[in-house]
């Protein structure tokens, strides 16, 4: 469920939980897209024919494929209104502590961690995300990205 607040109420949000989203499938032609966007064509990402016989049985999402999906899975727990600019200022850390196997479903995870006003009239949220695999105990990606919105 989209939690949607305005601008105005951003700096309220420390420590909110932003519960879970909606779950997006990660597939193969997902994969190859990416792969083909960085450059990144690892056998174990787009080789299925090896990858049967690889250390996962089969191709994986490539990590920072699984990274890069943080913003629509994050779109899809926060929405905020009366913005004119949203910029993704980086990442305190990440961590990939499972694979994405071709034809699972991941979600996000998130709370808002810490926020802060900037300058330029902006609010900075630093967000812990965990990207969860389905049907799987570790999460494919834990990060926190930070995230500044400007009116």
């Amino acid at each position: 469920m989209t939690t949607t607040v305005p601008f105005s109420r951003l700096t309220s949000l420390a420590g909110t939980d932003l519960g879970r989203g909606e779950w997006m499938v990660i597939d193969q032609a997902r994969i190859n897209t990416f792969a083909d966007a960085t450059d990144d064509h690892q056998w174990i990402h787009v080789d299925e024919s090896a990858a049967k016989d690889g250390p996962f049985g089969g191709t994986v999402a490539h990590g920072y494929l699984t990274l890069a999906l943080i913003i629509p899975l994050w779109t899809d727990l926060l929405e905020v209104e009366g913005v004119t600019t949203k910029v993704n200022y980086g990442l305190n850390k990440v961590r990939f502590p499972a694979p994405v196997p071709a034809g699972s479903r991941v979600r996000a995870a998130a709370s808002v961690a810490e926020v802060a006003e900037v300058g330029g009239g902006g609010v900075q949220l630093t967000v812990d995300v965990t990207v969860e695999i389905e049907n799987s105990d570790k999460p494919a990606c834990v990060a926190q990205p930070v995230f500044r919105f400007y009116a």
